[in-house]
């Protein structure tokens, strides 16, 4: 079950109770109103510091239980470094690190959110309080008996900042918090069995940000089969559940007619390869291959409940790849919606075959200012970045900078992938448009090459996510398998170039 802590904003002169939490930089110095909290225990942070050899560094903590001379249950010192030094991301990371160590059975928990000798920015604070959020979610609602440990896992009810700006970090958090909500919808979504969430159900909870005022429109097999995507509509034939592909709307935008920015997932709910079927070894994780369609659901949400003054297209494509007498064949030839045909290599190199069409209609329909995709792609890009950065491919520079930079600001990585005409040899078919597969070599980028030609001259990046959207190592924030990647990054990157 997802834990949301109530955030609750105040001034620094709110009264104290159960844990405290206060700040520190490497000079061990604290703000006005930590110094007076901590006051009445004398030098005891002083003498504990020493005997832990606590150096008030970046995003160590030192645990103070049941201080004397204070009528509180424990108090953790943060420590910064040099306070100068954080930017955005450090602050998340604070408050995921802070939540990680409050006790198990703290219910009230004030963070008295100041810097020594100056002011935590607003903006800062709700960092803070976002890490605090987003650490506190777990996806354990199928578990019918918890293990001992389980229950020492912080769950507090109630968070109280303490914040000199406190009209300022009410609007910052009540933006904060709306991000925060679409990446725990992101990571419910990736977290869920493929028994659970097949293509209908996806596409039902998309339908739920209606009530965030998201326009909402769902295409069945019959209303694609009409358009002519046949090549989504292939990937899901061999299994008894339909596709759909959903598109979401968000008009946020003061001009309400102004050209929107288009944002793509691929949703393969179940992953078998198809035909080409995987190895039995870790096919368990194929329950994560619609990541990329996740993050843009998550997306759309945080877009919504912050009121975002864009206007934002979303478009996902959900399918499941199973094997059965009426699966797609390697060796098959399908005629895409844009009208050019694929021959078929490999059952499991889908994914692409559900982009092309998704990316080709919405282009067409909605003729955007930018398409970003984003898909659990290939194994090739896990080979060459690991999980600490998305593959990035893109026909434009200047949408590749911005989301360089805006992965800069959030911690969600990515690095540019080449593109070139040579890579085209390699998906060449002699008895089609193109093969949906290169081969071994130069995976990544013979498959980002494929989807290229569906997006014509529009400005165009590809994210292979197949490092970061799933099987996420523990960070700071959260140990979620599913860990909502992208949903900040997109969110930064349309917040700095297409909003005012």
């Amino acid at each position: 079950m997802a834990i949301s802590p109530k955030i609750v904003i105040s001034d620094l002169k709110a009264p104290v109770n159960g844990t405290l939490v206060v700040i520190t930089d490497e000079d061990l110095e604290f703000g006005t109103a930590s110094k007076a909290a901590l006051k009445p225990s004398g030098d005891l942070f002083q003498r504990v510091a020493k005997i832990e050899k606590f150096k008030g560094k970046r995003s160590k903590v030192l645990d103070l239980a049941a201080p004397s001379g204070l009528k509180l249950e424990h108090v953790l010192v943060a420590g910064v470094g040099k306070a100068k030094d954080m930017k955005a991301e450090d602050w998340l990371k604070l408050g995921g690190t802070i939540m990680g160590r409050l006790p198990a059975a703290a219910r009230n928990v004030t963070v008295l959110a100041e810097l020594p000798g100056g002011k935590l920015a607003a903006g800062d604070a709700a960092q803070v309080a976002l890490g605090m959020k987003l650490r506190a979610y777990k996806f354990d609602r199928y578990k019918t008996k918890k293990k001992p440990e389980d229950d020492e896992k912080p769950h507090a009810v109630e968070v109280k900042f303490g914040v000199e700006d406190v009209a300022g970090t009410k609007k910052a958090w009540a933006h904060a918090s709306g991000v925060g909500d679409g990446i725990i919808l992101a990571r419910e979504l990736v977290n869920e069995p493929p028994n659970v969430l097949f293509p209908a159900e996806f596409a039902r909870r998309a339908s739920e940000l209606k009530k965030l005022g998201v326009q909402i429109e769902v295409l069945d097999e019959p209303a694609m089969k009409k358009l002519g995507m046949n090549a989504l509509l292939a990937v899901g034939q061999g299994s008894e559940r339909d596709s759909r592909l959903v598109v979401m709307r968000w008009n946020g935008a003061k001009k309400k007619s102004e050209t929107p920015v288009a944002i793509v997932g691929k949703g393969v709910c179940f992953d078998t390869g198809g035909i080409s079927i995987k190895p039995a070894a870790s096919m368990e994780d194929m329950k994560g291959d619609m990541a990329g369609a996740a993050c843009v659901t998550g997306l759309m949400h945080a877009l919504a409940a912050r009121k975002a003054e864009a206007n934002v297209i979303g478009v996902i494509g959900i399918v499941e790849n199973m094997p059965d007498g009426n699966s797609y064949r390697p060796g098959d030839i399908l005629k895409s919606y844009s009208g050019q045909t694929i021959e078929v290599i490999n059952t499991d190199a889908e994914g692409r075959l559900v982009l092309c069409d998704a990316l080709a209609y919405t282009n067409e329909r909605f003729k955007p200012k930018l398409i970003i995709d984003l898909a659990t792609l290939t194994g090739a890009i896990l080979v060459a970045l690991g999980q600490e950065y998305a593959g990035m491919f893109s026909n434009d520079d200047k949408l590749a900078e911005r989301l360089t930079e805006a992965g800069k600001v959030t911690g969600e990585h990515v690095w540019r992938m080449p593109l070139g005409p040579v890579y085209d040899k390699m998906i060449d078919s002699k008895f089609a448009d193109m093969k949906n597969t290169g081969g071994r070599f130069a995976g990544s980028i013979t498959a980002a090459q494929f989807l290229q030609r569906y997006v014509g001259k529009t400005p165009w990046a590809h994210l292979d996510i197949a490092g970061t959207g799933m099987a996420a190592h523990n960070t700071e924030i959260g140990d979620s398998w599913g860990p909502g990647w992208g949903v900040r990054l997109l969110n930064e990157f349309i917040a700095a170039h297409y909003e005012k």
